[in-house]
């Protein structure tokens, strides 16, 4: 009988850690770094901030610092966006990520949009995606891919 329970207790325990129990993030809390790349595949921008999910899928940014020098975005720049979450299978979390950064006033009138996939298991998260940048800001346009990754 003993056999039986302790097989039974294991068996739950691997059927819930198969149902997002093990440690997978199904949000995007948490510091990020991004990295992205023109069409030809060069840097364009690369930044760190942080991101902050609330229960309705709404995500802030503050900590926002960009690592690559632009004149497009000062250290007055905001960011807000949305998290989806799509599903957890097996451990992998999947779901799209829509954002945008907007330049403080003293830098003209830039905006950049990032909308990407998260594809994550337990430490070992990555957004991927598209981004486009609009503006006033003399070279503040472009396009291309980009990636996230924990800071």
């Amino acid at each position: 009988m003993r056999l039986f329970s302790v097989s039974v207790v294991c068996a739950l325990a691997m059927i819930l850690s198969g149902c997002g129990g093990n440690g997978s993030n199904s949000s995007v809390n948490g510091n990020w770094s991004a990295t992205l790349t023109n069409i030809d595949g060069s840097t364009a921008l690369a930044f760190n901030l942080t991101l902050t999910q609330n229960s309705s899928g709404a995500v802030s940014v503050s900590n926002l610092s960009f690592t690559t020098q632009t004149p497009c975005f000062g250290s007055g720049s905001t960011g807000a966006g949305t998290f989806t979450l799509t599903g957890t299978t097996n451990g992998v979390t999947t779901g799209s990520l829509q954002l945008t950064i907007q330049s403080s006033a003293a830098n003209g009138s830039n905006q950049l949009t990032l909308n990407g996939i998260l594809n994550g298991s337990a430490g070992s998260n990555t957004i991927t995606g598209t981004w486009s940048l609009t503006g006033t800001g003399s070279g503040c346009t472009g396009n291309g891919n980009f990636t996230m990754g924990p800071a």
